[in-house]
């Protein structure tokens, strides 16, 4: 990877991240904490699991895990989104779904 490639991928990886952050952030506290350092954004459910996302910088991914799930997203550099590899949606969609299935309530990211 060219370090322009390495630089796109992290500075996307890390507006990704924020982004996610501040939306979960106008969710109550007593629902979900989110947490962003180091490239780790740890989002805290009431009942004290988690859901991970983090940057791979050596993949070039983000990562998502959840309970026993885990998604890797690769940035497509034309509509600068994040889909998952395995094609089974984009980054937003599956974390909304996340979302949805564990505060039980309709999410849209």
């Amino acid at each position: 990877m060219t370090d322009a490639a390495r630089t796109d991928f992290l500075q996307a990886a890390e507006q990704t991240l924020k982004n996610i952050q501040a939306s979960l952030d106008t969710f109550d506290p007593d629902e979900l904490e989110a947490d962003l350092a180091g490239g780790v954004l740890r989002i805290t459910f009431a009942d004290r699991r988690n859901c991970i996302l983090n940057r791979q910088s050596a993949a070039s991914q983000i990562w998502l895990a959840e309970g026993a799930s885990a998604w890797h997203f690769a940035l497509d550099p034309d509509s600068r989104s994040w889909s998952d590899t395995k094609g089974r949606g984009e980054l937003n969609k599956i974390l909304a779904e996340v979302l949805t299935r564990r505060l039980g309530r309709p999410i849209r990211l």
